[in-house]
């Protein structure tokens, strides 16, 4: 018997997951929130800047995997015969030529550029601008497996900003690195540059690493782009690796830290929607939806269905980013779950601000706020859910966060139309759920007017689980059944699938699949009158993008 650890590094915490590899049992979870991020530091929403400090993910990982040896039978952390992260991205950090992250030095402790530069920072959007022109500029354009065009959320657009707009961070820092390429090789003793290898998933996605022209694009290609960026990419990782295969095993350090033996594997990484898709037994023709506060929609496809083709407006088309031997396939959206939060902290904004004559005790007011917010969004969707549908309704962009796919455009700003008096908040929180539901669907289109098939739709994720009107509108919007797994942390059943492979229990993640992915536990079918109503807001939705766009309504 030997079991599996997957560690995944979403927005706000660390969700530690044992599972037995005889089984799939998932034994025990344990979830830390970031302290430093749960306080709001570091980050200024109004700037689109949102930074973590590593000392975030370190002591929370320390804590999240102790966590799980105190609800278990002594003996349980001798069994684990592998680990494996899974993060957000791309959320790189500058390091020095020892391999050391800026922010872990005393003199920028407290510098929110020398931190990780979370995935949803998009300070980057003129950056990201000029890579893109330069791509296109270019004889061979660099972006074409990254759908074309590049995103302020990804790694060169914000090291590149990062590099412009900070003096001190630009002369310490030696090279970037990505989050979840970073975890893999502080745990295992390989950070330093010389050692450091990439994961296949970070580097093709999001640094343009492609094997069709030897790795990155060549150096003059970045030095057009601004000298700043001269000799960066030669000092990134040369190799890269399937997050199935071993990176090295735990240093004695880090296995006393965790409660580990130093037999224990480590497997190169991945970002997290893409191992939740490993762990919701993706398969070409299924799309994968990772919902939460923004969502990555997932799929493979064989070498001969995509053949020489290059899918337009996508996050890009990697070789064994999800599965060995398969394209992988990523979209998504910059928000989803992040605009329902955005509309409850607007409704909230008065419980918060406005003084009280007849609550004074500022306990029992931060209580009842927290008792109400608590339940703002369910009784909102409760509400929602009993409105009528009519070709009438209130229309949104879900674009509160930018565009992410298709065509990533993180300038672009959300907009709602068809507002009357009549407009009370469960009429808003309707088209605001339909808006999400919109963008995905014009997601699912992107990939069918580009060839790839889309024939059924799986969900992971907490918004999956925890709101049947949203899973409804989804499934009327996108006129397809929708199953929802089993699992409450997807991402992390699938490190840990990537695990138990690279450990050497299975000779593939296919094979490690068929005993360990989720199994599904809830289907979701249209409703055929609904979903015709949703065929004519559909197009509002898309008008008023173009409007938004710059194009005509």
């Amino acid at each position: 018997m030997s079991y599996a650890l997957g560690l995944d590094f979403g927005s706000d915490s660390v969700r530690a997951l044992l599972v037995d590899t005889t089984n799939g049992a998932e034994l025990a979870t344990h979830v830390v929130y970031y302290p430093r991020w749960s306080k709001g530091l570091y980050c200024d929403p109004v700037s689109s800047q949102f930074r973590q400090h590593p000392l975030d993910y370190t002591e929370s990982l320390i804590e999240a995997v102790n966590g799980l040896w105190s609800q278990l039978p002594a003996g349980a952390a001798e069994k684990v015969c592998g680990l494996c992260f899974d993060t957000t991205g791309s959320t790189p950090i500058a390091i020095d030529e020892q391999g050391v992250a800026l922010a872990l030095k005393p003199e920028f402790a407290e510098n929110p550029n020398a931190m990780f530069v979370l995935w949803k920072d998009h300070c980057a959007i003129k950056e990201a601008q000029e890579i893109t022109a330069a791509a296109n500029a270019n004889d061979i354009n660099y972006l074409k497996y990254e759908g074309g065009i590049y995103s302020s959320e990804w790694f060169w657009a914000k090291a590149l900003y990062v590099l412009r707009q900070d003096k001190r961070v630009r002369d310490a820092a030696y090279a970037w690195v990505e989050h979840c390429d970073w975890m893999t090789a502080l745990l295992t003793g390989t950070n330093h540059p010389d050692k450091l290898i990439a994961g296949r998933c970070a580097a093709g996605h999001k640094v343009m690493w492609h094997e069709s022209w030897g790795g990155y694009p060549p150096n003059d290609f970045f030095v057009g782009i601004d000298p700043l960026l001269d000799g960066l990419r030669d000092r990134l990782p040369k190799e890269t690796r399937t997050a199935d295969t071993v990176c090295g095993k735990l240093t004695d350090e880090w296995a006393e830290k965790l409660g580990l033996s130093t037999d224990v594997v480590v497997s190169f990484s991945a970002f997290d929607c893409h191992a939740g898709a490993i762990g919701a037994n993706v398969k070409p023709g299924v799309l994968t939806k990772v919902m939460g506060t923004s969502t990555c929609d997932i799929t493979i496809a064989s070498y001969e269905d995509i053949g020489d083709r290059c899918i337009k407006g996508i996050c890009g088309q990697v070789d064994g980013s999800v599965m060995p031997g398969m394209i992988g396939l990523e979209a998504g959206q910059s928000a989803f779950g992040d605009l329902y939060a955005w509309f409850k902290n607007v409704l909230c904004w008065p419980l918060k601000n406005v003084a009280t004559s007849t609550i004074v005790d500022e306990a029992t007011k931060a209580k009842l706020v927290e008792e109400i917010e608590g339940q703002i969004l369910r009784q909102l969707g409760d509400a929602a859910s009993q409105l009528p549908i009519s070709v009438n309704d209130i229309v949104a962009l879900d674009w509160v966060n930018g565009r992410r796919t298709p065509d990533a455009d993180q300038s672009v700003a959300m907009a709602i139309s068809g507002l009357n008096m009549g407009s009370q908040a469960p009429q808003i929180f309707k088209a605001l759920v339909e808006a999400t539901a919109f963008g995905a669907k014009a997601i699912i289109d992107r990939f069918v007017e580009e060839g790839v098939a889309i024939n059924q739709v799986v969900t992971i994720g907490g918004i999956s689980k925890k709101s049947d009107f949203v899973m409804q509108t989804c499934a009327d919007v996108w006129n397809c059944p929708i199953d929802v797994l089993e699992s409450e942390q997807s991402c992390a059943l699938g490190a840990a699938i990537y695990a138990a492979t690279a450990a050497g229990v299975f000779p593939s993640v296919h094979v490690a699949q068929e005993v360990m992915a989720s199994k599904v536990v809830k289907t979701y079918q249209p409703n055929a009158e609904n979903a015709e109503i949703y065929q004519s807001l559909y197009q509002g939705y898309i008008k008023l993008g173009q409007f938004v766009d710059g194009g005509e309504a």
